[in-house]
């Protein structure tokens, strides 16, 4: 599978911003590191909410960083389709996060003209532990 990204970092954070600026209504959290041919990688920076007793990023804030990193690796090889949806995420939580900076690495396993198919891993800021594992498939509207 040849895939060339059309957007890099910079209009991947910038659509964000502007046609979903609901993603950073407590300041700005998601970022776009990097784009190279059928990856991203984006970062988290929790805040408050983000957060949960016991000293740890809460589940449905690990699920949110995968699903927006998913867009972001679809919308990267397809350009700014605002309604390319997930049809479906699985997620698996497999260590308890430290409360700091997360990233996500995200794989194009599947680009289809109607279809994309995703693995997502999210590491802890050090990048050496594992801490959630994911697979999406996003559904491509037609042009």
């Amino acid at each position: 599978m040849d895939l060339k990204p059309i957007m890099d970092a910079q209009a991947l954070n910038r659509f964000l911003e502007t046609d979903f600026p609901q993603t950073h209504t407590d300041g700005k959290v998601f970022d776009v590191t990097m784009v190279s041919p059928g990856m991203v990688v984006m970062q988290l920076v929790p805040n408050e909410r983000h957060l949960r007793p016991g000293g740890t990023v809460s589940g449905p804030t690990l699920f949110a960083l995968a699903d927006v990193a998913a867009y972001c690796v679809v919308l990267a090889h397809i350009g700014p389709v605002a309604l390319a949806v997930t049809t479906n995420l699985n997620i698996n939580f497999l260590r308890k996060p430290k409360p700091g900076p997360l990233s996500c690495t995200c794989r194009l396993l599947k680009l289809g003209k109607r279809l994309a198919v995703i693995d997502a891993s999210i590491f802890d800021e050090d990048g050496g532990n594992l801490v959630a594992h994911a697979t999406a498939t996003y559904s491509i509207p037609p042009r």
